[in-house]
């Protein structure tokens, strides 16, 4: 169950946000560690099927589109990273 539903589902039983802080923060790592998982995984197979195409053991469309995977991946995965740097410095110049 998410935590948006959990959310929902508590709203009306007068649940308290405060009563399970943890719980966001293990879904959130969770999804990241997912994230990364899923594009090393991407990572790696574009990685194995270049080097098949060079042996000449693989198709050519198999080998362009999984090369055009991976190069979705580590631009999605870069920007991923600016937004979470930009959100850094935007916390740390905040008043305290």
């Amino acid at each position: 169950m998410g935590a948006y539903t959990r959310a929902a589902t508590g709203a009306g039983k007068g649940l308290d946000a405060r009563d399970k802080p943890a719980a966001g923060g293990d879904e959130f790592a969770d999804l990241v560690k997912g994230a990364l998982e899923e594009a090393r995984k991407i990572g790696e197979r574009s990685e194995h099927l270049s080097v098949q195409g060079i042996r000449d053991n693989a198709d050519l469309n198999q080998v362009i589109t999984a090369v055009a995977e991976a190069e979705v991946t580590l631009q999605t995965v870069v920007s991923v990273r600016d937004k979470v740097i930009e959100a850094y410095k935007e916390i740390t110049r905040m008043p305290i």
